[in-house]
């Protein structure tokens, strides 16, 4: 199985519309355009698709983060931080736009984002990371591009991975979360795909 796009190559930097926030002073919010994504040779049994994107380099404490005078550390253990969750994709799609899934920043998160007929799609992490701002605290749902900490040491790797199911629907709600997912998937896929893309807001990495 294979995944590709048109709007990064593998290992590369992922070009700033489609991310949430490029470099400014020192940061500014982007395009937050969906990638371009095209994938080919699912096993024939293959019934639906599920798409995610997750970025494993986020620091996993914030003291340091977006704090002038200050650099997160290279070494700093990472988690997770989920960009995107897109379950029961009808078989026939194998093809996704560049801006299809999301075309612009929605304050408070999009409500309904947009997606292939029948397709569900999960809450991203951008929903507790704006927890507590008064102007974007909100659910945020679909497709939100990268937006690492600007004084960050470590470049970060957004992984897009295609999976595919020997089922047409998994039994999950809009707005169901990276842990439910990952359960109702279990034992049901097929093959998966990935390309990863990089990214940075920090200018002695840009470079």
């Amino acid at each position: 199985m294979q995944l590709r796009s048109d709007s990064f190559e593998s290992g590369q930097p992922i070009p700033p519309r489609f991310a949430f926030g490029k470099v400014g002073a020192p940061m500014a919010l982007s395009d937050n355009l969906s990638p371009q994504l095209a994938w080919k040779d699912a096993p024939s049994a293959t019934r639906s698709f599920v798409l995610t994107c997750i970025d494993p380099d986020v620091p996993s404490r914030g003291d340091d983060v977006n704090q002038p005078g200050r650099t997160v550390p290279a070494d700093l253990p990472r988690v997770e931080f989920v960009h995107w969750l897109m379950a029961n994709i009808p078989v026939e799609c194998g093809e996704l736009a560049a801006g299809a899934c999301s075309d612009e920043i929605t304050p408070r998160g999009k409500h309904e984002p947009f997606g292939p007929s029948g397709s569900v799609q999960g809450v991203n992490d951008y929903t507790g990371w704006f927890s507590g701002d008064a102007e974007m605290a909100g659910q945020y749902l679909g497709y939100d591009g990268p937006c690492p900490p600007w004084n960050d040491a470590l470049r970060h790797h957004y992984h897009f991975t295609i999976h595919a199911l020997d089922v047409a629907a998994l039994p999950l709600a809009e707005g169901f979360t990276l842990d439910a997912l990952r359960t109702a998937m279990a034992g049901h896929v097929l093959a998966r795909a990935e390309l990863v893309g990089t990214y940075t807001l920090n200018p002695a990495l840009a470079k």
